[in-house]
């Protein structure tokens, strides 16, 4: 159970492993509400057997760590890599040879908007975005700034 600033407790939980995925990062990498982390695992599991894994040979998620805005309250959370590799790496790939099929970044950026469920709060984009917003969408005109920011990861929240 994780607490907020004032010591008291709140609902928070991990992002669990999945049969076709492994979550192989530390449990505090990613404290989500359950609406999230369940969210979360749905995508996860399909983009991974979609992606040809499975239990004997299961794709690796790496999740990393958010401070401000909705991270605060666990509504939110950021995929930092999959299968061992970094999506500034995956991105990389992508601008040299655009191929999605061996992509795992691009393919998993598709996954979670094809298939997520993310927030989308009143006069703000839906909450999805990482190194092929402005290629992929969902809402393609994000600015400099907050592009440059999520370079690395792909930031999605409920």
């Amino acid at each position: 159970m994780w607490t907020d600033a004032a010591g008291e407790a709140i609902g928070l939980r991990s992002v669990p492993s999945g049969l076709a995925y492994r979550v192989n990062s530390a449990p505090a990498n990613a404290p989500v509400i359950e609406e999230l982390a369940v969210e979360l695992v749905r995508v996860l599991e399909r983009f991974a057997r979609d992606s040809g894994f499975t239990q004997k040979n299961p794709a690796s998620i790496q999740f990393g760590k958010g401070t401000i805005g909705h991270h605060q309250v666990g509504r939110a959370t950021d995929i930092y890599g999959v299968g061992g590799i970094g999506l500034d790496k995956w991105k990389a790939r992508w601008d040299a040879r655009r191929d999605g099929r061996s992509n795992l970044g691009w393919r998993l950026y598709k996954a979670l908007q094809v298939y997520g469920r993310w927030a989308q709060p009143y006069g703000y984009p839906i909450q999805l975005f990482g190194p092929w917003t402005r290629e992929e969408g969902p809402w393609k005109f994000i600015s400099d700034r907050l592009l440059a920011a999520h370079s690395d990861h792909i930031h999605v929240a409920k």
